[in-house]
């Protein structure tokens, strides 16, 4: 009498969707871990209320600046409030640096599980030739020539930036609207000449 197999295990998906699986638990474990850390304590919850005020201020000014002819005080009012919002993000993203440790070792942890699950192994096929660039991430570590094999690193590197993003928004943990991509740990260099 044969056993029973289950039928994740032998769908010719069944590889894939291990992947995509392993992802959705590894994105929903970061974002509680980022939760334990960051999301539920007070200092967060103000440095974030006060990017959002400084943000909604610094729009206003800038608006009603822009109606009426720019005077030096409202200049100065303007670069303190700019000052004061990248400030903030700054120390934002400073808090946030301690999680980040801890969310990096455990994506690195599970990347070498699965490496050494499917290691050498295709999980996908695409569904087109993909660019020499593309393809040296898609068909990285596979044996053979076809081009359109994807491995386990690159369906699982599309799957984890695309989940965790959403999740992220779904769940509100994005960062404020205020606090700029460069007025981070490490900001762009001021382009205003003074």
């Amino acid at each position: 009498m044969a056993t029973p197999q289950f039928f994740l295990s032998s769908s010719k998906y069944s590889d894939s969707l291990t992947v995509v699986g392993i992802s959705i638990c590894t994105a929903i474990i970061c974002e509680t871990i980022s939760w334990i850390l960051i999301y539920r304590t007070n200092s967060y919850k103000s440095l974030k209320s006060s990017i959002d005020k400084a943000s909604k201020k610094l729009e206003t000014m800038k608006t009603d600046t822009a109606k009426i002819t720019t005077k030096k005080s409202k200049t100065k009012k303007i670069d303190r409030v700019e000052s004061s919002l990248k400030e903030s993000s700054r120390d934002l993203s400073l808090f946030k640096f301690k999680s980040g440790a801890v969310v990096a070792l455990v994506l690195i942890v599970v990347f070498g599980l699965l490496n050494s699950l499917f290691e050498g192994k295709a999980v996908a096929k695409l569904p087109f030739q993909p660019i020499t660039l593309v393809m040296k991430m898609s068909h990285r570590g596979l044996p053979g020539t076809d081009s359109t094999d994807c491995s386990m690193a690159f369906l699982y590197f599309l799957c984890s930036i695309s989940i965790r993003t959403n999740l992220q928004k779904f769940l509100g943990f994005s960062p404020p609207r205020g606090s700029a991509p460069g007025a981070g740990f490490l900001p762009l260099p001021d382009t205003k000449t003074t």
